[in-house]
């Protein structure tokens, strides 16, 4: 595939990233995937937490293949792909890339390893319009390297002040990584929107002091009880929680995010 394809097709990529756990990643990524698919846009969820994979638990999914098998040569990617559709009245299908939980194995992989793996999901990209990465927490090697690419990296922080010293952490290892990278930040679990908006505009202004960006709010989402309810559940939360506030903040995420569907 030529350069020039693959560089459009890494448009495609949003990495949900974070740099502390508990700040609810995974379960924004597959509310982000489900949202997308219900709008009519076909949708990849790649559970790149290559030691501590959960999507395919949330879901409540039992995946034949996962990642591990894909690294260890016994299928390919698109062969790992599961199709995943909530009780959703027939709407919010989307696929599914299950990692494996509990192999710390996959979490120390090889450089070229890791590249070859973010190749191998560009080339998948062809299939779909939107492949969401839920990377594991911290900056890891894998987690900075499937990072560089050129779609949108979405870092994810709670208001709790630790979030945000390691949000800073994985934005700035990101950014000198590739300075060009579409970095933007998500507040989940805020417990009111001027609680979330003075955790942005911290992290914002450590961003602008020290790394000399301006990274944008791509949005705020409050902390709602219903979260814990539709995880509890395997559910998706807009499947089971229609009305919600939290279900809310995840479409003013996807507006603000203006993605666009490629041709």
């Amino acid at each position: 595939m030529a350069p020039e394809q693959m560089d459009r097709l890494e448009k495609r990529f949003i990495t949900v990233a974070s740099g502390k756990g508990g700040v609810g990643k995974t379960w924004l990524a597959a509310s982000l995937a489900h949202l997308m698919a219900r709008k009519g846009a076909r949708v990849l969820l790649f559970d790149g937490d290559l030691g501590l994979a959960n999507i395919d638990i949330q879901l409540g999914l039992t995946p034949a293949r996962d990642i591990g098998d894909v690294l260890a040569g016994d299928c390919t990617l698109a062969e790992a792909v599961l199709a995943y559709e909530a009780e959703d009245f027939g709407r919010g299908a989307f696929d599914v890339l299950a990692g494996r939980s509990g192999s710390g194995a996959l979490g120390n992989l090889a450089p070229e390893t890791l590249r070859g793996l973010r190749a191998d999901l560009t080339r998948l990209a062809a299939r779909y319009d939107h492949v969401i990465l839920d990377l594991a927490a911290g900056i890891d090697p894998s987690v900075l390297t499937l990072s560089q690419h050129r779609g949108v990296v979405l870092t994810v922080m709670s208001p709790d002040p630790t979030s945000l010293t390691d949000a800073y952490a994985f934005i700035k290892l990101v950014h000198q990584r590739m300075p060009a990278a579409d970095i933007r930040i998500a507040v989940n679990m805020a417990p009111t929107k001027r609680d979330g908006e003075r955790s942005y505009e911290a992290l914002r202004k450590v961003c602008q002091t020290f790394l000399k960006i301006d990274p944008p709010l791509a949005g705020i989402i409050r902390h709602d009880k219903r979260v814990t309810d539709a995880i509890r559940h395997q559910a998706p939360l807009l499947a089971r929680h229609p009305q919600s506030e939290a279900a809310a903040g995840i479409s003013d995420l996807l507006r603000s995010l203006k993605l666009t569907v490629p041709a």
